[in-house]
């Protein structure tokens, strides 16, 4: 493109800041939800027991949980610090991918492009600031790429290739599917390094082998994987339109069930320009340079395989394991890729074409974004219900449903022992979200069934769409003589969670 290194340069820090500025939009505007809770309960233990925790939950790696127990350690428990550990690796992440695209000879304009993509990406913006292992995760993929392009090009630093890849691993499980695609890479690219990568494949399985014992172990205590992913649906048409839309979606992403995929007037002109420039590019193939060619076929390695190999492991195993979130790892190199389109197309002033129409569809979603506000989640009821609670004063809380048990504890864990949380089972005509159950080696909560409900006063936590004493848990109550008090109500969109006090 005709403008100089300098003004691209410029341009670069601009997209930086709004890149780390966009990770602070709205950050403590809403409250941890059950998965978060769980990573800060792991992450409040003492390393043993946190290792041992972890471990029963089956599916993930522990090294995100060690982290954060040492950024805890540093600056406590605030909402904001606690969302601040996913920010800064999700800032931090634009070091390698600078360094990524400048290895791969890329020139600034290119590299603007792409840092703009992920910069307003609405599903990257969501889990850079969920206080999960997902901001990491990504960190980790782009050095262990950026390590890996080195080693491509020039042969060096397998040694600390390997470093990076052993704490991809212990990050997420979906990091092999990047030490796959690098092995992949170096078979088609540069078939005689094969035996280096290979001797690297080695160390990280025998790296990580003191991890697959210990969840090994765990599973003999409880095995049912179920659980955790048995919800997960297997991808369909639907399933992988919508994963194509969170690729590309500018600033928006659906984070429940009642609110709509996609943005669909903004995402669907944004993947036509992205459409059309890779056809005008690729119509031009031939007159990349052979370098060119191997880094584009690299990039297309790092995006495929992993999609491919979630895919195919979703529909031949017991359970699905897809998950935007899980396939992270695809949206830089798609976003160098979707930017290399974008800026080597010709005639030229069809670039700036493209471009200036992208950027006035990302006007419209942040506008769009912002005027929507900060929407309101069922899971903030209970957070917001216990702080309704007379601290001083012993109560003991029945709820009916795994997530309420757990929100509640969690948000009542600094009373002491005034509060006793019991999880009631069983009482028909009462639904259960089988997506969340309290946690394997999880003791704080008591299981009862409805004949385990005593007491002269006690409260009860549930959701509904409507407080109505015909429903339950309400008329099993009253049936046993109880009176229901006023509840204190949480509003939300299609469900409302309910505080009540029950007497005698």
């Amino acid at each position: 493109m005709k403008l100089s290194d300098k003004i691209w340069v410029i341009i670069l820090v601009l997209v930086c800041i709004a890149f780390a500025a966009l990770r602070f939009w709205n950050l403590t505007a809403s409250c941890l939800w059950f998965d978060e809770i769980f990573t800060v309960h792991a992450a409040g233990m003492d390393f043993q027991n946190s290792l041992r925790f972890v471990a029963q939950d089956l599916i993930h790696p522990p090294l995100s949980y060690i982290l954060l127990t040492f950024w805890i350690m540093i600056g406590g428990e605030s909402l904001f610090w606690l969302r601040f550990f996913p920010v800064f690796f999700s800032i931090l992440s634009l070091v390698p991918l600078i360094f990524f695209c400048r290895e791969l000879k890329l020139d600034y304009s290119t590299i603007a492009v792409t840092a703009l993509f992920l910069a307003a990406n609405g599903c990257l913006i969501k889990y850079a600031q969920e206080v999960r292992m997902y901001s990491l995760f990504m960190f980790f993929a782009l050095v262990s790429m950026w390590l890996f392009a080195r080693f491509l090009h020039l042969g060096k630093n397998i040694w600390l290739l390997t470093i990076v890849n052993v704490l991809l691993v212990y990050t997420h499980y979906f990091g092999w599917l990047v030490v796959l695609s690098e092995i992949t890479a170096i078979i088609v690219l540069q078939r005689i390094k094969i035996r280096q990568m290979l001797i690297m494949l080695g160390i990280l399985l025998a790296s990580f082998a003191p991890w697959i014992f210990a969840v090994w172990k765990a599973a003999q205590i409880n095995s049912n994987l179920g659980q955790n992913i048995g919800w997960i649906a297997k991808p369909d048409l639907a399933i992988l339109s919508q994963f194509l839309f969170d690729l590309f979606e500018p600033f928006y992403f659906q984070q429940s069930n009642v609110e709509p995929t996609s943005l669909f007037y903004i995402s669907i002109p944004i993947l036509l320009l992205i459409l059309t420039a890779m056809t005008i590019f690729l119509i031009d193939w031939k007159s990349e340079t052979t370098e060119e060619k191997q880094n584009l076929i690299l990039l297309v390695i790092l995006i495929k395989l992993p999609i491919l190999a979630a895919l195919i492991a979703s529909w031949i195993l017991p359970y699905s394991v897809w998950g935007t979130r899980h396939l992270i790892i695809v949206f830089a190199p798609l976003a160098i890729l979707t930017a290399i389109y974008l800026t080597k197309i010709k005639p030229q002033p069809l670039i700036y074409i493209f471009l200036g129409l992208i950027l006035v569809f990302y006007g419209a979603a942040f506008f769009i974004q912002a005027k929507r506000g900060t929407p309101v989640y069922i899971w903030c009821a209970w957070e917001n219900l216990a702080a309704n609670l007379d601290k001083t004063k012993p109560a003991k809380i029945y709820v009916f449903e795994d997530v309420i048990a757990y929100d509640m504890w969690f948000a009542l864990r600094d009373a002491g022992q005034n509060f006793e949380i019991v999880k009631v089972n069983g009482i028909e005509g009462l639904l259960e979200d089988t997506a969340y159950f309290l946690p394997r080696g999880f003791d704080k909560v008591r299981l009862t069934d409805s004949n385990g409900i005593a007491g002269e006063r006690f409260y009860i936590a549930f959701r509904d769409a409507e407080f109505d004493e015909k429903h339950q848990p309400l008329r099993n109550l009253i049936n046993k003589g109880y009176k229901i008090g006023t509840p204190i109500t949480f509003e939300t969109p299609g469900l409302k969670g309910f505080l009540v006090e029950i007497t005698k």
